[in-house]
């Protein structure tokens, strides 16, 4: 029974669906321009064609980008009881079939370059990421994960890995201020206004949509302070509402302020250079990180309800402080940056984990109390 109560709560099953809508999402982006090729039939679209040039990165992105799919889904068929042979086998089948799948949806889209190379390069990616669990499985790592998880998350607490792991992926994505997740009101706002402009009878709705004139939205360097060290608080409250007091939730807090550290600096350096990656480490930002990481220490004894009650709050103040931000030119550069230039190959992976994040903590953080714990 213990057996069966692992697999069930395994969290490769929600990472391997997180991961594989992500591909589809950063596969079609920009979702616009959607027509029919002149003249092609449906055999045409499903014949791939060899590329005429090949782009190192693109080589390496589409290899890569298809790995952690293919770990996740031969981790979850093992976790389901499948031969480590089969758990790859179908680690190949799946990322070689969502890829077909993708490969043949990209030629509708005018500014997606689908090619039979991308094809084999992602199946030989999920390939890979099978081969890993593979040896991973032999080394019995699954096995040992499943233990500690346990011991520092507990029983109930898979959803919460699922946001903890997305969480330094989140912030890779460029934000209005370090740490500043769910800033996602300007793009509701334009699908918004989108849908209802023309519409006689949404008049009063689409002025009241209408952006508010960056010169009049300010934020103090205290409220900047603020939600950055609500922006780490968050996710140490989301580990202690899954985990039981004590020493090892010490061990997880001190771990999200380097986590924060790590995705930050490497996000600032995609966005803006190598040369301007510490750049974002201003004295109220350092010291909002001691400071919320000095309160995180001192919670460490609080039951997990009363962590979930605090997480929802800090979840708040963070989303209503980062959607006062204005947007700064550097800030519109560097989205510029992802849309349109290579980032693009991950530009739905960042966009939506550092949009949606905050969300689904809140989600979970009020689903967990009915679990127990």
């Amino acid at each position: 029974m213990r057996r069966l109560g692992l697999q069930r709560r395994s969290t490769a099953v929600p990472l391997a669906l997180v991961w594989a809508a992500l591909v589809v999402y950063a596969s079609l982006f920009p979702f616009t321009g959607w027509r029919w090729p002149p003249g092609a039939t449906l055999t045409d679209l499903l014949h791939l064609r060899w590329p005429r040039w090949w782009d190192p990165f693109d080589v390496v992105a589409n290899l890569l980008g298809y790995l952690p799919l293919g770990l996740l889904l031969a981790l979850a068929a093992m976790k389901a009881g499948r031969r480590p042979a089969g758990a790859l086998a179908l680690a190949v089948l799946g990322g070689a079939v969502l890829s077909f799948v993708m490969e043949v949806t990209q030629q509708l889209l005018p500014l997606r370059v689908p090619s039979l190379a991308d094809w084999v390069l992602n199946s030989a990616g999920a390939g890979l990421g099978g081969l890993v669990a593979w040896l991973l499985a032999a080394a019995g790592w699954p096995a040992r994960w499943a233990r500690a998880h346990d011991r520092w998350l507990g029983s109930g607490g898979n959803g919460a890995a699922v946001l903890l792991v997305l969480w330094p992926v989140a912030l890779l994505f460029p934000t209005p201020m370090p740490l500043g997740l769910g800033q996602v009101g300007g793009r509701l706002r334009e699908l918004a206004l989108g849908a209802l402009t023309g519409v006689p009878w949404a008049e009063a709705a689409v002025e009241w949509l209408q952006p508010v004139p960056a010169a009049t939205l300010r934020l103090s360097t205290l409220s900047e302070a603020l939600a950055t060290g609500l922006g780490l608080l968050a996710p140490c409250l989301l580990m202690y509402a899954a985990s039981r007091p004590g020493w090892r939730r010490a061990l997880l807090a001190l771990g999200a302020p380097l986590m924060a550290l790590l995705a930050t600096t490497l996000s600032t350096a995609l966005n803006f250079g190598p040369a301007h990656a510490w750049a974002w480490r201003t004295p109220s930002a350092l010291a909002a990180l001691g400071v919320a990481a000095a309160i995180a220490l001192l919670l460490v004894w609080i039951g997990p309800r009363l962590a979930a009650g605090l997480g929802l709050v800090a979840l708040t103040g963070l989303v209503v402080l980062v959607h006062q931000a204005p947007t700064d030119p550097y800030f519109a550069q560097s989205l510029q940056g992802w849309e349109q230039g290579r980032f693009i190959r991950f530009h739905g992976l960042g966009r939506w984990v550092g949009w949606l994040w905050p969300y689904a903590a809140m989600a979970w953080l009020l689903a967990r109390p009915r679990e127990g714990g």
